[in-house]
């Protein structure tokens, strides 16, 4: 039975006046006829201490100004405010007595509560809207139609909540600023499916089922899906999606068939598996080829789950939101999530990318495995690893022994790796290449870490994303793509070649069947059946020969490094002055205006100053120093065109913006916004 503050008309409010106290349920119920009458009536929705009984008139206003006025409405009901001692607040002592007040509140049609605040029950209300919780045990009336709407990204439609992008309105999140780091992951599954066929992967944390139905829907037969979610609405919401897109889902080892779901004269043998449990639990129970972790926040509660049945030579992705420990604004939560000592640095992106990295391997460790790292990527929103497991104790220390404590030199921000060994050292500032200790008092240097000291890509692999990205239309990643390519080989996109040789070694990393750039669809090189002793073999060959070469570890912002007073060349000018300098050096994702190489800072910035040319001054403009300006204004404007010229390749193929972000020397506010 509803309470009598919820009324459709005042005129129900005036009638309730008019009965004793006992009968108002009774007459509500029967929906009789209330005799109203000239007599005193009291209020039916306050006590009599606080208004006293009055006539017809009088009753009116005051029904009207103090409880229908401030009324809330939903669904043709009005929730008016109420008086009467249904929620009692504390006791308040005044001298020897004790003076109980009651409190105005509302009372919910939805779920009875009694909330005091009307701004506060607007949001009561729009919360069970959100949850899809709109029926009331008190209305009669047929419930609305559904109000899901229904988005589309890269041809699988989902239907999502209101306030869908807001995680904490809402069960089914869904973030379609998250779509490249969807379409990433896409194309790491891809490559997998690939190398061996068919593969069961997992998306342990489903919300729509968006990430799921993608794979399912564009590999097909390759994968064998199962979405996963512990909260029931999800689960819910993932079964409609499934049904949505023409897909069967599979409940509890039984095939749920929907002929409605399925189109007139449409055959779809295609099959998604949705479960209802806690990640870390089915992680537990079964075994997986590719496993996705996105939670919102942290993962590291799931790596030991992840990593205990991941099948030798399968992939662990994992998506990791909780940028404000990683990016060092809150330095003691990165201390309690990863067990890291972090600062705030020029290369904080790649900080975090190392922190998430030395979890999972610590991780992988205690179930006695080994990490590849495929990919690692950070960007505004989140941060993704991709590694590769190699099952054995020995990669397991291999890699290991990768994890090590960087120091920092908080004067010049000059960087370098501890090196091995248990010794300690008798003045540990002698690693760092710079002489700021000696030069400045007091202690100049901080140790971060531990962090992954290893790789952060895999060129190979990278390039069949990118074979991938290009063959399934995934316009957002495949500039992202190309810019890890080049970092990883750490080269300039001038030198970047979509159609170059793959050489043996390349050919061993990409696994057991291996599809080229340069080759049909249909071709493939095969090595028979696969064998983990010689692929483990061939990727610690492949770590001695990087090991030689020795890919630069972390980058420096042109800018923070500038000298002032000067103008400093163009980003794309400066990589090639580095460059016939005899370094190795690349631009970076992690940074529009990062340089990655591995240079010396004091050489760095010596090559800096070095083509940096002075700033004049309006006044000191005479004569020969117009002839200065002119020579100075021609060599920018040239520098300036042979930067466009380099990017025009790649930039005219731009869709989504990530391009001018990463490539383009000439928004420096891009570095300013991060």
């Amino acid at each position: 039975e509803k309470h009598i503050s919820i009324q459709r008309h005042l005129a129900d409010l005036e009638k309730l006046a008019d009965l004793k106290e006992g009968e108002f349920t009774m007459a509500v119920s029967q929906n009789t006829d209330l005799h109203v009458t000239d007599e005193k009536k009291p209020c039916p929705l306050c006590p009599e201490e606080k208004f006293k009984a009055c006539y017809s008139h009088k009753l009116h206003r005051h029904l009207q100004n103090l409880h229908w006025k401030v009324s809330v409405e939903f669904e043709g009901y009005r929730m008016c405010i109420c008086h009467l001692p249904c929620r009692p607040v504390k006791p308040n002592l005044v001298g020897d007595q004790t003076v109980s007040k009651m409190g105005a509140h509302y009372h919910c049609i939805i779920c009875s509560a009694t909330i005091m605040r009307r701004t506060d029950m607007i949001g009561h209300i729009n919360r069970h809207v959100n949850k899809g919780e709109t029926e009331s045990r008190f209305i009669t009336v047929p419930p609305p139609k559904s109000s899901h709407e229904v988005l589309k990204e890269s041809a699988t439609d989902v239907q999502v909540l209101p306030n869908y992008s807001t995680p904490q309105k809402t069960d089914s999140y869904f973030n379609p600023k998250m779509k490249l780091n969807r379409q990433l992951i896409f194309c790491a599954l891809a490559v997998l499916a690939e190398e061996r066929k068919p593969i069961e992967c997992l998306d342990a944390f489903g919300a729509t089922g968006i990430m799921g139905l993608q794979w399912a829907k564009h590999l097909r037969s390759s994968v064998k899906v199962t979405i996963n979610d512990c909260n029931e609405n999800s689960v819910t919401m993932i079964q409609e999606n499934c049904h949505l897109n023409k897909m069967k889902v599979k409940l509890n080892a039984k095939e749920d068939d929907n002929d409605e779901a399925m189109g007139d004269g449409e055959e779809n043998t295609d099959t998604i598996e949705v479960t209802k449990m806690d990640a870390n639990v089915i992680m537990h129970l079964r075994s997986f080829d590719f496993i996705h972790l996105d939670p919102f926040g942290t993962s590291v509660n799931y790596l030991d789950s992840a990593f205990r049945n991941v099948r030798n030579l399968g992939i662990v992705s994992l998506t990791s939101t909780d940028i404000s420990s990683l990016y060092a604004k809150a330095q003691h939560v990165a201390l309690r999530h990863y067990g890291c000592n972090i600062v705030r640095t020029e290369y904080y992106k790649e900080l975090a990318a190392r922190i998430v990295i030395a979890a999972v391997t610590r991780a992988a460790a205690r179930c006695n495995k080994g990490i590849e790292v495929l990919l690692a990527v950070a960007l505004e929103h989140f941060v993704l690893v991709v590694v590769r497991v190699l099952r054995g104790p020995s990669p397991a220390d291999d890699s290991a022994k990768k994890i090590r404590y960087l120091i920092h030199c908080q004067w010049c921000e000059e960087r370098i790796f501890q090196k091995e060994g248990n010794m300690v050292e008798e003045n540990p500032y002698q690693q760092l290449p710079c002489d700021c200790h000696g030069s400045m008092p007091g202690k100049t240097a901080v140790v971060l870490g531990p962090l992954w000291s290893g790789a952060l890509f895999n060129t190979g692999f990278l390039r069949r994303m990118l074979f991938e990205a290009v063959q399934y239309g995934l316009d957002e990643a495949q500039p992202l793509l190309k810019a890890l390519v080049c970092e990883a080989e750490c080269t300039t996109f001038k030198h970047f070649s979509t159609h170059s040789p793959c050489d043996e070694n390349k050919q061993e990393e990409c696994g057991v069947y291996i599809k080229t750039p340069n080759t049909s669809a249909e071709s493939y090189l095969v090595h028979g059946k696969r064998k983990s002793d010689e692929v483990i073999r061939n990727a610690a060959k492949r770590q001695k020969s990087e090991s030689s070469a020795e890919h630069p570890a972390f980058y420096y912002n042109i800018h923070r490094h500038s000298i002032k007073g000067m103008n400093m060349p163009k980003l794309n000018k400066f990589l090639n002055y580095l460059s016939e300098a005899g370094y190795r050096v690349s631009r970076t994702h992690f940074d529009p205006m990062g340089v990655r190489t591995n240079a010396p800072l004091a050489q760095f910035k010596t090559i800096l100053m070095k083509y940096s040319t002075p700033t004049y001054t309006g006044g000191q403009a005479e004569g020969p120093v117009h002839l200065a300006e002119d020579v100075q204004a021609g060599e920018q404007a040239q520098a300036a065109a042979d930067s466009k010229a380099e990017d025009a390749e790649f930039l005219e193929d731009d869709k989504s913006g990530v391009a001018a972000a990463m490539f383009t020397a000439d928004y420096p506010t891009h570095c300013a916004a991060d």
